[in-house]
């Protein structure tokens, strides 16, 4: 299993226009949705966890305001970027 800093390097690499763009909105939205699917997976198992439930509901505010950012800025690239990871409107 890969540990965290190497799984965010990877994102990086692919989302971003190269692997020191740490900044680029399409990196931070690849990152952003993985700690999302990531923190759902856990709260599928530890339903109680309130502090979790109110991390996601932080990650997918600021995921969707990059979002929209990026629909405003590049509307192609925002719906290659949405295809890619999955996620839908």
């Amino acid at each position: 299993m890969t540990t965290r800093a190497e799984t965010k390097a990877e994102l990086i690499a692919e989302y971003g226009k190269s692997k020191e763009n740490t900044g680029a909105t399409e990196a931070q939205i690849a990152i952003f949705t993985q700690r999302i699917n990531h923190i759902s997976g856990h709260l599928k198992i530890n339903r109680k966890d309130f502090s979790a439930e109110l991390s996601l509901v932080k990650l997918v505010g600021k995921r969707r305001s990059l979002l929209n950012y990026l629909a405003k800025k590049d509307i192609f690239g925002y719906r290659e970027l949405i295809a890619k990871l999955g996620i839908r409107k």
